[in-house]
C-alpha cells in the first residue's frame, strides 16, 4: 500500500470510526459561585469563573485592614498578589490578582488617570519582536471583547499627569489569577474588574507596595508547586516539596510512556512496510484498521 493510498484511507476512516463511537454529551458550564456567575455586560456575556480557580485568596472578600492607607483608595501588593479597596473603617475588599512582568515595574503612588470599558489592546514592540508568532498579527491593535487580554475593564495608572503604562485590568485567562505571568500588568477576574471599576472614579489614589512594605503588612509569601501564591510557612514549604516530587515522578512516567508509544508505532509501521516518514501519527489499532480496510478494498478491486 503506497503512502498516498494510506493517507486517503486514514482520511476516510477517521470519520467512520468517530461515528461508531459513543456520543459524548457537551460539558455543562460550571455552576456559578456567588459573585462569579456569568454576567451580561451590554452585548457581551462574560462567562462564569470555574470554581476550581476560586481557591482561598483568589475570591473577593472583605477582610481586616490595618495599614494606614486612606479610604476609597487602591493598594496593590505584587508580592502577595493581592489588591485592596480600602474602606477606611479598618476593613478592605481584597481581590486576588495575577502579576505580569509590567506589573513589577512600578512602585509608589499614582492615581487612576483613565478608565475604559472593554479596552482595546496593542502588543508592545518587544512582545512582537520576541514572539512574532503570537503577537505580530495584532500589531495594529485588538478591539475589546472576550478575546482581548485586557478583559472587561481597565484602570490606567498616571503619575504627574503622565501615563505610567501600569494597568489594572480584567483577564481572559482565569487560571492566571494568583500566579506570576510572563506579560501584562495587574489582572483580575472580569467579575472583580467590573466591581473595582464601579468603585474607583478618575483620580482614585493607587499605591503599589514595595517589597519591604509587603513583608511588614502581609509577611513573606512563596509560590507552591503549581505557581500559586501562598504564605511562606514551614508547612507550605513541605507541601511544595512533596508536590514537586509528585510532579517530577509524573513527568518521568509520561516521558517513558511517550517513548514506548512512539517505539510501538514505528514497529507497527515497519512490520507493514510503511516508511518511517510516512508512518501516520495514529494509535496502533487505527493503523491496523487502515490496513484491514485497505486489504478488504484490494480483495474486491
Amino acid at each position: 500500500m503506497n503512502s498516498l493510498a494510506l493517507r486517503l484511507a486514514v482520511f476516510l476512516l477517521i470519520p467512520a470510526l468517530a461515528a461508531c463511537g459513543p456520543r459524548s454529551e457537551p460539558e455543562a458550564p460550571p455552576a456559578g459561585v456567588p459573585g462569579y456567575e456569568a454576567v451580561q455586560d451590554g452585548d457581551i456575556l462574560i462567562p462564569a469563573v470555574d470554581p476550581k480557580y476560586l481557591i482561598e485568596g483568589n475570591v473577593k472578600e472583605v477582610v481586616p485592614y490595618t495599614a494606614d492607607d486612606p479610604a476609597d483608595s487602591i493598594v496593590v501588593d505584587v508580592y502577595a498578589r493581592k489588591l485592596y479597596w480600602v474602606h477606611g473603617d479598618g476593613t478592605a475588599t481584597r481581590y486576588g490578582i495575577a502579576v505580569g512582568r509590567e506589573g513589577i515595574s512600578f512602585r509608589g503612588t499614582g492615581y487612576v488617570g483613565r478608565k475604559a470599558e472593554w479596552p482595546s489592546w496593542t502588543p508592545t514592540a518587544n512582545m512582537i519582536r520576541t514572539r512574532p508568532d503570537l503577537y505580530a498579527e495584532y500589531a495594529g491593535g485588538l478591539p475589546g471583547g472576550l478575546e482581548n487580554p485586557l478583559g472587561a475593564r481597565a484602570l490606567y495608572l498616571y503619575r504627574g499627569g503622565r501615563d505610567t503604562m501600569f494597568r489594572i485590568h480584567g483577564t481572559i485567562d482565569n487560571a492566571s489569577v494568583g500566579r506570576a505571568t510572563s506579560a501584562g500588568c495587574i489582572r483580575l477576574f472580569n467579575q472583580d474588574a467590573l466591581d473595582l471599576f464601579e468603585k474607583a472614579p478618575i483620580g482614585t489614589r493607587v499605591k503599589v507596595r514595595t517589597e519591604a512594605e509587603s513583608l511588614a503588612v502581609e509577611g513573606p509569601y512563596m509560590d507552591d508547586a503549581f505557581g500559586r501564591v501562598m504564605p511562606d510557612t514551614p508547612e507550605n514549604r513541605a507541601k511544595r516539596a512533596e508536590d514537586e516530587e509528585k510532579l517530577a515522578r509524573k513527568a518521568e512516567e509520561d516521558r517513558v510512556a511517550a517513548e514506548k508509544a512512539e517505539a510501538k508505532r514505528l514497529r507497527q509501521c515497519k512490520r507493514r512496510g510503511i516508511p518511517e516518514d510516512d508512518c501516520p501519527p495514529l494509535h496502533v489499532e487505527d493503523i491496523e484498521a487502515v490496513e484491514a480496510m485497505a486489504g478488504t478494498s484490494g480483495a474486491h478491486g
